[in-house]
C-alpha cells in the first residue's frame, strides 16, 4: 500500500461527503461539512495516535508515484478545477492535522531547530493599486470601497461595466498587485481575471462589440476565464505579454510571466488558444502547457491542478526544487530567502498546502521532510 493509499484511507469518509455534496462557491462556505463531518474531522485532528501515524507518513511524502496515486484514487475530472478543489481540501486537511502534531509534539525535539527573530511575516491578502487613465492611483483592499462611473470595488474584487457611450476613444486602466497580495477583476466584457502576487494588468475600461478585445499582462501571473466571442459579435480576445500573444475564442487558461524569470508559461484548462510571436505559432489543447524561452517554444501535457491551484488558495508543489518553492513563498509572504548551502537549492518537495497557513508551519513541513535546517530573521528565511 502506497503512502497516499494510507492517507486516502484515513480521509475516505470526508472526501466522499465533500464530493457528493452540491458544490458551494468557496471552501469557506458554511454548508461544506455536515455536523457528522465536523465531528469526524475534529476526532482525526486531535487523536494523538492518528496524528503520530500521519507525522510518520509525512516523512515519506516525497515520492512522485505517491503523488500520482492520490489523483487516480479521487475519481473526479481534472478538467474543471472547481471540482478538484474539494478533493484538494481533503489533502489540506490531512496535512493540516500533521502540522498540528508537528507544531505541538515534534518540533521541540527536531535537530532542525528554528530561530525566529522578531518575525512579522503574515500570509498575503486581497490588495491592489488601481491606476486610472488620468494617472490617479486608488488603493484597493479589504475594508475599502471604491465607486466610480462603470466600476465598483468592495475591497476584494473590482467589477467593470461596459460603457456603450464611449465609442471613439479607448481609456486604459492598470491593476498592480504587490508582493503579499492577490486580486480579482471582472472586465467590462464579462471576462474574469484572477491576479497573483507581484502582477500587473493593463486593460480597457470598456470594449466595443465586433472589435478585438485586448489586454496586456505586463508581468506576473493571471488566470483568465474569457467571455466567449459569441457574446461579442465574434470579437476575439487577446492577451499580450512581452514576447507572446495569446488569442482565444472563449476559454480558461493561466499565464505566468514574472519579471525575475524570462520564461513564459501558458497552461490551457479548457477551450482553445492560439499562440503567436517570434516563434512558430502554436495551438494548445486542454491540459497542455507551452514554455516560451529565448524565442523558442515547446509544448507538453502537465498536471493542470498543480499549475493553477494558486487561485483556489492552495500551494501545490509537485517535485518542485526548493529554490522555486521559495520564489512562490517570497511573493505571497513578502519575504526574502538566503541559501547558505547552495547544494540544497535543488532539493525537491511534494505537498499540497493552504495559502492561509503561517510561513513557519509550511517551512517546518519542508524542513522536517527534507531534513533541511533553517531560521527566520525578521522577514528573511535562511537555509543553512
Amino acid at each position: 500500500m502506497s503512502i497516499f493509499d494510507k492517507i486516502i484511507d484515513l480521509s475516505s469518509r470526508t472526501a466522499s461527503s465533500i464530493l457528493k455534496r452540491e458544490k458551494p462557491e468557496s471552501l469557506a462556505d458554511s454548508d461544506l461539512f455536515t455536523d457528522s463531518d465536523k465531528e469526524y474531522i475534529l476526532k482525526h485532528l486531535t487523536d494523538e495516535k492518528l496524528l503520530k501515524k500521519r507525522a510518520v507518513l509525512l516523512q515519506q511524502f516525497n515520492k512522485k508515484e505517491d503523488w500520482k496515486a492520490i489523483q487516480s484514487k479521487i475519481d473526479v475530472p481534472v478538467k474543471k478545477l472547481q471540482i478538484w478543489k474539494y478533493a484538494a481540501a481533503v489533502a489540506v486537511l490531512i496535512l493540516g492535522s500533521t502540522l498540528y502534531f508537528s507544531k505541538n509534539h515534534l518540533i521541540e525535539n527536531e535537530p532542525n531547530k528554528v530561530v525566529v527573530t522578531k518575525s512579522v511575516i503574515t500570509p498575503g491578502t486581497d490588495k491592489a493599486i488601481l491606476v486610472l487613465a488620468s494617472g490617479e492611483q486608488v488603493a484597493l483592499g479589504k475594508g475599502s470601497v471604491y465607486n466610480s462611473t462603470g466600476v465598483h470595488s468592495n475591497g476584494t474584487e473590482i467589477i467593470y461595466k461596459n460603457d456603450n457611450t464611449a465609442k471613439n476613444t479607448i481609456a486604459y486602466n492598470y491593476l498592480t498587485i504587490p508582493r503579499g497580495g492577490q486580486f480579482f477583476i471582472k472586465l467590462a466584457d464579462g471576462t474574469k481575471v484572477w491576479l497573483n502576487s507581484e502582477s500587473k494588468l493593463k486593460f480597457p475600461v470598456s470594449f466595443v462589440d465586433g472589435q478585438p478585445r485586448q489586454v496586456e499582462l505586463v508581468y506576473g501571473e493571471a488566470y483568465f476565464d474569457v467571455s466567449p466571442s459569441t457574446a461579442h459579435k465574434g470579437s476575439h480576445f487577446n492577451v499580450l505579454t512581452q514576447n507572446q500573444n495569446v488569442e482565444v475564442l472563449g476559454t480558461e487558461f493561466n499565464i505566468k510571466a514574472y519579471q525575475d524569470n524570462q520564461t513564459i508559461y501558458t497552461t490551457l484548462v479548457e477551450g482553445k488558444v492560439h499562440l503567436t510571436g517570434s516563434f512558430n505559432s502554436t495551438i494548445l489543447k486542454p491540459g497542455d502547457q507551452s514554455v516560451l524561452e529565448n524565442h523558442n517554444i515547446r509544448v507538453a501535457a502537465v498536471d493542470v491542478f498543480n499549475e493553477v491551484s494558486w487561485k483556489e488558495g492552495i500551494f501545490s508543489f509537485q517535485e518542485m526544487p526548493l529554490k522555486d518553492i521559495m520564489r512562490v513563498l517570497e511573493r505571497w509572504y513578502d519575504i526574502k530567502t538566503v541559501f547558505k548551502n547552495k547544494a540544497i537549492e535543488n532539493s525537491t518537495f511534494n505537498g499540497i498546502l493552504d495559502k492561509d497557513q503561517k510561513i513557519e508551519e509550511i517551512l517546518n513541513i519542508i524542513s522536517n521532510t527534507n531534513k533541511i535546517p533553517y531560521e527566520i530573521n525578521q522577514k528573511t528565511v535562511i537555509f543553512k
